[in-house]
């Protein structure tokens, strides 16, 4: 087996105790809440006036109450949609833009994806609110295995701020990485605010 084969593997195994770990997350609803309290919070968030999250979808970190504290904030918010093997980024509006896209996820409706005035480009995010299904105290992160937010993190300028949401159980003491893969910044939890400390890729 080559070590990009162990790595993977690894990470597979990681991906199902994850995943097992958030759908037995007690009272998501309002511990999502205080994440996004502790969101809120950050410096990176306050400086922040172009603000990308995604659509939280089934046992994710709930961004339900992200999406109108960040109109309330006078932030442009921004929503992800796939395009093939990539993310395009929407200037939403209201959330009754949205509608169910890939996978059934809330993505913006097609008919106004069209409309050039909602296309955002990733070099005008200020930070990013990422998702994920396991991370590290050292702010590794792994994903859904589909490579999405990698591609769209390998885009964005050293200044945009990468910050995830999680519970603590999808907290590991480390994940493994490939050189590809990308550290966010920061990792906010219900009970914890974890900080990047090396670089961001591998």
């Amino acid at each position: 087996m080559e070590p990009c084969d162990g790595v993977q593997a690894h990470k597979r195994q990681i991906r199902r105790l994850a995943h097992a770990r958030r759908a037995g997350q007690p009272d998501a609803e309002s511990v999502s809440l205080q994440i996004v309290g502790r969101l809120v919070q950050l410096p990176e968030y306050l400086a922040a006036r172009t603000v990308l999250a995604y659509i939280s979808f089934h046992s994710e970190v709930s961004t339900r109450q992200l999406l109108p504290r960040a109109w309330g904030d006078g932030k442009r918010l921004v929503v992800p949609y796939c395009v093939g093997d990539r993310l395009e980024l929407f200037l939403l509006g209201s959330c009754e833009e949205l509608a169910p896209g890939t996978l059934g996820i809330l993505e913006p409706n097609e008919e106004l994806r069209p409309l050039a005035d909602r296309h955002i480009r990733p070099e005008e995010l200020d930070l990013i609110v990422v998702p994920g299904l396991a991370f590290d105290p050292q702010c590794g992160r792994i994903g859904y295995g589909k490579g999405y937010y990698d591609r769209l993190l390998g885009q964005v300028p050293a200044r945009t701020a990468l910050v995830a949401v999680a519970f603590r159980c999808q907290i590991f003491p480390q994940v493994p990485l490939l050189d590809y893969d990308v550290r966010v910044d920061q990792v906010v939890t219900e009970g914890e605010v974890y900080r990047r400390r090396q670089p961001r890729r591998g």
